[in-house]
């Protein structure tokens, strides 16, 4: 009779890397809520990354999906897993940027989700970032407040800049990086352009075009009409400061934006931004990292440079 041959196990590198990358799988996985979509971001074949998936219940002991036909969602043991999955994948990726950082310096992507009135005020930042660090790139993703802290809190973004006083941010480091003082844009030919101020009550019954209500920065600007008396009903909604513009140009309406937002589509413009008062409201807007000890060398740079910003400006 043929003897049954035991085959060697696999070294515990190779059983640490493949447990990675199945937690990578399942991070995907609860990200994408399909499997197939889940598959192609990782960059596997879809039956590749269900093996994965039932390697990882295996080895946990677990149910981490409910199937059926399609994706139904995580168990809870599932979500706990999760969180933990993500932990352990910021901590992998740190552990290889700081070994990196060592060998070679800083080097690598820096990624940053914005809000989108800050998108054009954060340019100086990165500037002095890139002199400082040469070797680094950028990926500069606009984002709403709920969106950037959720992508730092699923390892999508090293850091964000956003609103710092208006909304709960939760457990993070954050660095004031400026204040945010609001201006009514509008065409030089509009007939509040002749006033070199406006109170927020000044824009009753003006046609206003705003971004939309996911924005804080809306959220922000629409309690400030209220409060005024000012009914808040816009006829045009966006996610994109450069479509409030064009309408703005086109169309004659009006728009209300950050000063720094707004002064970037001033020049060669038959634009004007006019300061709103009564109240002269004004936000913090700063740097948002995740609160982790230690931080990588990236995100202690990042602190390091925001703050310096800060004390420049």
């Amino acid at each position: 009779m043929a003897r049954a041959r035991c085959l060697p196990a696999a070294p515990a590198r190779h059983r640490g890397a493949r447990m990675i990358d199945r937690l990578e799988m399942f991070i995907a996985l609860a990200k994408a809520r399909h499997f197939g979509r889940a598959a192609e971001a990782v960059g596997v074949t879809q039956p590749t990354l269900s093996a994965a998936i039932r390697q990882l219940e295996d080895s946990l002991g677990v149910m981490l999906v409910r199937r059926g036909s399609r994706f139904q969602g995580l168990t809870p043991e599932g979500e706990r897993v999760l969180g933990w999955a993500r932990r352990i994948s910021g901590d992998v990726r740190g552990m290889k940027d700081e070994l990196r950082a060592a060998r070679e310096g800083l080097s690598g992507m820096l990624r940053l989700a914005v809000v989108p009135t800050a998108l054009g005020a954060i340019a100086p930042l990165c500037q002095r970032f890139a002199a400082a660090h040469p070797k680094m790139r950028f990926s500069v993703r606009s984002a709403t407040t709920a969106q950037l802290l959720a992508m730092i809190e699923d390892h999508e973004a090293d850091a964000g800049i956003g609103y710092l006083d208006n909304e709960p941010l939760g457990r993070v480091v954050t660095v004031p990086l400026y204040t945010e003082r609001y201006v009514a844009v509008m065409r030089a030919d509009a007939p509040l352009a002749t006033h070199e101020r406006l109170r927020w009550a000044d824009l009753s019954g003006a046609e206003l075009c705003l971004l939309t209500p996911d924005m804080q920065n809306r959220r922000i600007v629409a309690g400030h009409l209220a409060a005024a008396g000012v009914e808040v009903r816009p006829v045009l909604e966006t996610n994109s400061t450069v479509a409030l513009i064009s309408h703005v140009l086109a169309t004659g309406w009006i728009t209300i934006l950050p000063e720094r937002g707004a002064a970037i589509f001033l020049d060669g413009q038959p634009l004007l931004a006019r300061p709103l008062t009564a109240p002269d409201a004004a936000h913090e807007i700063g740097l948002i990292a995740p609160w982790r000890e230690p931080h990588t060398p990236l995100l202690d740079a990042l602190l390091s440079e925001a703050r310096r910003f800060a004390r420049d400006r």
